[in-house]
């Protein structure tokens, strides 16, 4: 996983140490002006990589009602475009989570784990201009709400083809 703000005086440096594709996704992040852009899915190409690009309006909630997911050919960027705050707690897929709904076969290409409160659990703060970069083995819970209300947000999505980062 990997965490940080576009807005980040060290931005440019993280650039350098990822994939081309990822590097790609991160900058459309800092580029764009997503937090007008319109809701909804859709194909995108960065430099000769096709990649889906999602824009979700959302509210944060109790963390206890969300669903652990992971993705397995797809590198998941998540941004925070507008809103907030969100948290995101994650943990490392050592295999045996107890599946509630496979899938990874769709074009989702999703899992979701049912929750496991035993499991070690980090938690990240989003605000906006904030990404994570959530690879195949890492076990992402997104859109929990920070403090005792749900906030609005604005979430991009950027699936990164896990094959064109190898």
């Amino acid at each position: 996983m990997l965490y940080g703000n576009v807005n980040n005086e060290f931005f440019e440096q993280q650039l350098k140490m990822v994939p081309k594709a990822l590097e790609d996704a991160l900058k459309f992040l800092r580029q764009e002006d997503l937090a007008h852009h319109e809701p909804g899915k859709f194909q995108i190409e960065l430099d000769g990589v096709p990649m889906v690009l999602q824009v979700i309006d959302q509210s944060t909630a109790p963390r206890e009602t969300l669903r652990p997911e992971i993705h397995r050919k797809n590198i998941d960027v998540q941004f925070l475009a507008a809103g907030g705050p969100e948290e995101a707690g994650f943990y490392s897929d050592d295999g045996a989570g107890e599946v509630d709904e496979d899938l990874l076969a769709t074009p989702r290409d999703i899992l979701f784990y049912k929750n496991d409160f035993t499991k070690p659990e980090g938690r990240i703060a989003l605000t906006v201009g904030t990404f994570a970069v959530y690879f195949p083995w890492d076990v992402h819970i997104p859109a929990i709400q920070a403090g005792s209300e749900p906030a609005k947000i604005r979430k991009i999505v950027v699936k990164v083809p896990m094959d064109a980062c190898l």
